[in-house]
């Protein structure tokens, strides 16, 4: 073995470390698109599902089948209707959605009992269980439309799902409820998972889906290297869907957007948008700190705001003890009082845990993020990076490029998280007038994308 190799696979296994003992015993509920599994990604798709539970994650998939329902449509040579974004489900298009549920679910628990030497899945055991664990009821008559056999989620069994998970089982789920009468009805990937991850009040929303993510930053050319929004706070994705309207198609940006949005008002924190395109879309989002598709993140925003001057004492006291060890330049209460706007400041009961500062430079397309301070009472929970981001997303909304910080004892804190050291001469002519050259702080610099 290579010592190149050892090189980069140790770091690299202990940086997703944090994030196997963070998800152990945590339940995520992932929605597949039929069209994944059209395109020939079920096998890579199970292996990687296969992975995540065997780190202690539970998993409740639900696959679509729009797709295959269609091509047997196609087959028995009759159209596929939709209307307000749901397929109009007739006689023979229920006919065919069993059809191609039964064809799916086979597919799926053949998929997860493969075990071949040299492949990931050697040595699993993954239990696929399903069941009768939805509820359902008729869509009915829309604006004139009349669904026949489609239908909405109306209860989920989380009893009955809960204690298949632990049991060690995947919950494998189809868009399909019954009635109490015993009739069946035709639902959506969507609307049955995000149903059931707010039923059980899941960790995590997944959808492995057709498109890359959301891209809603206006004003701002495409690029190969920034294509989506790797995160949107739940308040922004809420103002992106009344800008948007209804998502009929999977390509509109509501069409997933609207059941992540609900989702995450309803208790789930935090919801996935995730292109099936990109091999290992799911681990690279799941354990890998920038994701790969889009996140639309409960931020709490009661907790987490800009301060006011109301909150310049609870500042002085946060930061007081790491300007007494060096760790952060002394700053007066003038001083901050003056710049209070500046800050952004995580709040609960009262109390001030974690707080930074944002000082732009228009004129250098850069801000400074100054005294990011957390408290030793959470340190290790989160809120230095909630912080983080959310000056990341104040200084994309002013249109900056980039934002530095400069640092003495936390640069690797800061490296992990796509900061990369610059020379001081980097520097706006306006803050290298005003560095400190003995005391040697590092300047990190972070490209905003």
């Amino acid at each position: 073995m290579s010592a190149v190799f050892n090189f980069t696979f140790v770091p690299w296994f202990r940086s997703v470390a944090p994030y196997i003992h963070k998800f152990r015993n945590q339940t995520f509920v992932v929605g597949v698109c039929g069209e994944a599994i059209a395109a020939g990604k079920l096998q890579y798709l199970a292996q990687d599902l296969a992975m995540i539970q065997s780190m202690g994650v539970q998993i409740v998939l639900v696959h679509g089948f729009r797709p295959q329902v269609n091509e047997q449509l196609k087959a028995k040579g009759h159209a596929a209707k939709y209307s307000h974004g749901m397929r109009i489900t007739d006689e023979v298009a229920l006919d065919c959605a069993q059809e191609a549920a039964g064809q799916l679910r086979y597919e799926i628990e053949a998929a997860f009992s493969q075990g071949l030497p040299n492949t990931p899945m050697a040595g699993a055991t993954v239990r696929v269980m399903s069941g009768n664990f939805i509820t359902a009821r008729p869509v009915g008559i829309v604006d004139g439309v009349d669904f026949a056999h489609s239908g909405l989620v109306r209860k989920v069994d989380v009893a009955g799902i809960q204690r298949t998970l632990d049991m060690g089982a995947m919950v494998l789920l189809s868009p399909f409820g019954f009635s109490p009468t015993g009739e069946a009805f035709n639902l959506t990937m969507e609307e049955v998972a995000t149903s059931v991850a707010i039923a059980l009040q899941a960790d995590k929303l997944i959808f492995v889906t057709e498109i890359p993510g959301i891209r809603v930053r206006p004003n701002e050319a495409e690029s190969e290297d920034n294509p989506i929004d790797t995160e949107l706070p739940l308040a922004t994705a809420e103002k992106i869907l009344t800008q948007v309207g209804a998502g009929q198609q999977p390509t509109d940006t509501a069409f997933y957007l609207q059941h992540c949005v609900k989702a995450c008002k309803a208790g789930v924190e935090r919801s996935h948008i995730i292109p099936f395109a990109v091999d290992g879309s799911l681990l690279l989002e799941i354990y890998v700190h920038d994701g790969i598709g889009t996140m639309v993140v409960d931020e709490k925003l009661e907790s987490l705001r800009e301060a006011t001057s109301d909150d310049v004492a609870g500042i002085l006291h946060l930061i007081e003890p790491f300007e007494k060890d060096g760790t952060l330049v002394k700053r007066s209460r003038t001083e901050i009082e003056r710049d209070a706007g500046q800050y952004s400041i995580i709040e609960h009961d009262g109390v001030i845990f974690a707080c930074a500062a944002l000082y732009p430079y228009p004129e250098a397309r850069t801000a400074e993020m100054a005294a990011l301070t957390v408290s030793p009472q959470v340190q290790g929970q989160g809120d230095g990076e909630r912080v983080l981001k959310r000056i990341e997303h104040r200084a994309k909304a002013a249109g900056l490029e980039s934002i530095f910080v400069l640092t003495t004892r936390t640069m690797h804190w800061f490296l992990k998280r796509g900061f990369v050291p610059a020379d001081p001469e980097w520097l706006p002519e306006a803050r290298k007038r005003k560095y400190n050259w003995d005391r040697k702080s590092q300047v990190l610099v972070k490209k905003l994308q």
